[in-house]
């Protein structure tokens, strides 16, 4: 009975052991200077994305440029007017978008990260930033999206589309609660794919689906080895399901966007073929 209930014992904690080991804590000893927004940024340090935006640049943090997105800033022009507008934000990561919607004037601004670490940097560049119309609430936004919450003047669902185990099932949900969407995403592409035979191997297999009538294929994305280790910003699950670009499109004028309009088609993204979009219903 003893060495069954060692063998057990392994069984059930080392996995868990061994996540723990290989994530990092948060900064657990105290500052010994005065408080500054750099203290604040360098309890994630080493895990920052993104680098801050006009006159907090020189603040050390990530090295990529959101806060200046082209892709936001075109789906601002294609919308017009954003001022007093309500926004539901899905998957902020560390809130450079909900600062450019901020600066673009729309409130108020509800941001879900399901991420723990992300949603406490979104709270951090926060405070940082000095965000006084965003609230960011920490949780599954499909879940949020089931429970059938207020309506918005628009969605902004930017990098996780593909991240979803459903997302014919996300596009549903987002027709429901407002008129018009920006989505940024990477979608599948056998010919594009061909040159990238890293991610090529990672989407495992098509897969037949049917969602609230809408038929299409959808294309199993293995996060393999990468799925919960600290810095991991992908979905809820070890595996997501990659469209086609043309199921996508098909399936927001399906749900009620008659409206489609679309850039930054980009077949050779590092990461795979990836596009953004504005859907509006009429």
């Amino acid at each position: 009975m003893r060495d069954f209930a060692g063998r057990l014992g392994r069984r059930v904690f080392a996995p868990m052991l061994r996540r723990l080991r290989r994530e990092s804590t948060l900064r657990s000893e105290y500052f010994s200077s005065a408080p500054s927004p750099q203290n604040a940024l360098d309890i994630f340090d080493g895990e920052w994305y993104t680098s801050l935006p006009g006159k907090y640049h020189e603040l050390r943090a990530g090295s990529v440029d959101l806060y200046a997105d082209p892709r936001l800033a075109w789906a601002f022009q294609e919308i017009g007017e954003l001022g007093g507008k309500s926004v539901l934000e899905l998957g902020p990561l560390e809130g450079a978008h909900t600062y450019m919607l901020e600066q673009a004037g729309c409130a108020p601004i509800t941001s879900i990260e399901g991420n723990p670490r992300a949603y406490l940097k979104c709270l951090v560049l926060k405070e940082v930033l000095g965000l006084h119309r965003a609230h960011f609430l920490c949780g599954d936004f499909v879940e949020y999206l089931r429970s059938d919450p207020p309506k918005v003047d628009l969605v902004v669902a930017s990098g996780v589309l593909y991240h979803m185990a459903n997302p014919v099932e996300l596009i549903h949900l987002i027709s429901r609660v407002t008129d018009c969407v920006f989505i940024w995403t990477h979608y599948y592409d056998e010919a594009a794919l061909a040159s990238k035979p890293d991610i090529r191997k990672k989407l495992t297999r098509r897969v037949a689906s049917e969602h609230e009538g809408f038929r299409h294929t959808v294309f199993r994305y293995e996060y393999w080895g990468s799925f919960g280790l600290k810095r991991f910003c992908g979905g809820p699950n070890p595996h997501a399901f990659w469209m086609e670009r043309q199921a996508i499109l098909d399936c927001l004028r399906y749900f009620g966007f008659n409206s489609v309009v679309t850039n930054f088609n980009e077949p050779n993204h590092p990461d795979g073929p990836a596009f953004a979009l504005v859907a509006r219903r009429s």
